[in-house]
């Protein structure tokens, strides 16, 4: 779809992917950017630098997807919706309940909303959590799916909604598979982005970084502004109604993770191992020629530039707390 001129929705637009979506759409002719949030994690602080377009609001009447009389007014005249609301990994593991209600009531009345609205194009934002533990590697789209946590049984869910109703009702939609998103304003509430943080706050405090396990967990990291990118380009493509890896495809795992950090931060010390905890999965590589392929989405920012701009961020939250 071409996205010039048009009228867009990001839901869960004040997020850490959200937010970066919308300062992206800002560089485009997009004729108006809407913002629909509950603020349950995202923040305005976010969008600070975003709100200063005129062409980007926050939708005045509310911002939850339960709400089903409210989003039906926010996509009321919408070009294309950019759905990443949802409660996170961890969340879903302790209030399943509550997951059930926004990631799949929540969803399902989106879709809902956008047929109703004739909405013209959907992005959403799945999770590479839909494949659980890799039996293979790299995992194409085709992977099973091998996955045994809640988070992940709630997209996989969204997918398949997404689906059968496009399928059914002709909404043009694609789903984006996350590999490990970081960056700047990233927080400590992602079960595998949190340990970046958690590295990071040690070496601040000049005490060794704690790694749980031997450190060979390895993960497929990208940065959060390659996502939005990723975003934006699905939303200009053609292709739809399939899902599609949105990473690196390059494993890296705990123990170079933490090794990198020592390095860019200029530190002697040396990692500290203890014994694993609650991990959920320990494996995880997509391939990424599909959505080259399909959504011209390939990613430019590579890990040790990305760490970087992640600790310039953080030395700049640090500063503006510690100012007066």
């Amino acid at each position: 779809m071409d996205i010039n001129g048009k009228k867009l929705v990001v839901i869960g637009g004040a997020g850490l992917i959200g937010s970066h979506i919308v300062d992206q759409l800002t560089k485009t002719d997009v004729k108006e950017i809407i913002i629909y949030d509950n603020f349950c994690r995202g923040t305005k602080d976010n969008l600070k630098e975003a709100l200063k377009d005129p062409r980007v609001s926050i939708f005045p009447h509310g911002g939850d997807i339960l709400q089903e009389d409210i989003l039906q007014k926010a996509l009321e005249g919408v070009d294309g919706v950019f759905h990443l609301a949802a409660l996170w990994l961890l969340q879903c593991y302790e209030y399943p309940q509550a997951a059930f209600d926004v990631n799949i009531r929540g969803t399902f009345n989106v879709i809902q909303a956008c047929i109703k609205q004739s909405v013209k194009r959907v992005v959403y934002s799945s999770s590479a959590s839909v494949y659980g533990d890799a039996l293979e590697v790299p995992m194409s789209e085709e992977h099973p799916y091998n996955n045994f946590t809640f988070y992940g049984a709630t997209k996989i869910s969204g997918e398949h909604m997404f689906k059968t109703l496009g399928s059914r009702y002709d909404l043009n939609w694609v789903g984006l598979r996350y590999m490990n998103v970081y960056g700047p304003r990233q927080d400590y509430k992602g079960a595998y982005i949190a340990v970046m943080m958690k590295i990071l706050d040690c070496l601040d405090k000049g005490e060794p970084p704690i790694v749980y396990g031997d450190g060979s967990q390895q993960y497929d990291f990208i940065s959060v502004e390659d996502v939005a990118r990723a975003n934006i380009c699905s939303m200009q493509a053609e292709a739809s109604g399939s899902c599609y890896n949105v990473g690196r495809g390059i494993g890296t795992s705990i123990k170079e993770l933490t090794e990198l950090f020592i390095q860019l931060k200029g530190s002697t010390l040396q990692a500290h191992y203890e014994p694993a905890g609650l991990t959920f999965v320990t494996n995880r590589i997509g391939t990424i020629e599909k959505a080259e392929k399909d959504l011209n989405f390939k990613w430019q920012i590579d890990l040790e530039e990305g760490m970087k701009k992640l600790i310039r961020w953080r030395n700049e939250q640090n500063k503006t707390k510690l100012t007066p």
